[in-house]
């Protein structure tokens, strides 16, 4: 919940630069509700896509307050971020919910971004691969292997957002290979090879390059430091930091 529509357009025009003829980088931007339309017109034709933050999992009706999937293309998204930890924690979503949604955004042409992760009291408590098995059994349920294909999976360890505690990278590889592995096991090893897995726990320009040497880690799903145009675009450019 962050800039106006001003805000973000002189964001974007910001880190547009930095997108520009990446080959081996794929950059999308998620900016609040109000302002995906205008993002959309400004970056029409560049290299970056647009996601939303959230969606309903019905078409239509009488859900006040709500986003629905076709809402979302109309105004140019082409992924939804589905689950984020702050979606589960303070408005209580669930796996099942998530589930609907994932299945909605496919059936509707979006890329979703399914979040899982643990908190400080699960990781402390050694229930982190119970927790991650569970989120991610319970976001693709019912998918074909073909559909599960099409998932982005963001790992996002609670307990390292905005802590100032931060998952190494050792640590976030070895849950990224879990879900590898699980997602091997539901679906086939071509379909989890295939299906991008993001780390996003406190990712910053410092950390990006040796998270990323990770065989597992895909790309990150970031925070605070998509908020400035410098930091968002020495993401872009890890490798050639």
């Amino acid at each position: 919940m962050n800039l106006t529509v001003p805000e973000a357009l002189g964001l974007v025009r910001g880190i547009l630069p930095s997108c520009s003829g990446k080959k081996t980088v794929e950059a999308i931007i998620a900016p609040p509700f109000t302002a995906l339309h205008a993002t959309a017109c400004e970056i029409k034709g560049k290299e970056i896509g647009l996601a939303a933050q959230n969606m309903h999992f019905e078409p239509k009706g009488a859900f006040t307050g709500e986003v629905s999937a076709a809402m979302l293309r109309d105004a140019g998204c082409t992924h939804v971020i589905l689950g984020h930890s702050e979606r589960r924690q303070y408005f209580c979503e669930t796996d099942e919910g998530v589930n609907r949604k994932v299945k909605t955004a496919i059936s509707e042409g979006l890329t979703p971004i399914m979040c899982i992760g643990e908190s400080l009291e699960e990781r402390e408590t050694g229930a982190t691969f119970k927790v991650i098995e569970t989120q991610l059994n319970g976001g693709l349920s019912g998918l074909s292997t073909g559909q599960a294909g099409k998932v982005i999976v963001a790992y996002e360890p609670v307990w390292a957002i905005g802590t100032g505690r931060t998952a190494t990278p050792a640590q976030a590889q070895e849950v990224h290979a879990f879900i590898r592995e699980k997602l091997s096991g539901a679906f086939g090893k071509e379909a989890a090879s295939s299906v991008r897995i993001l780390y996003g726990g406190s990712v910053t320009p410092d950390n990006i390059k040796s998270l990323m040497a990770m065989e597992d880690i895909d790309g990150a799903l970031v925070g605070g430091a998509s908020l400035k145009a410098e930091s968002f675009s020495a993401l872009v450019n890890y490798s050639e930091a």
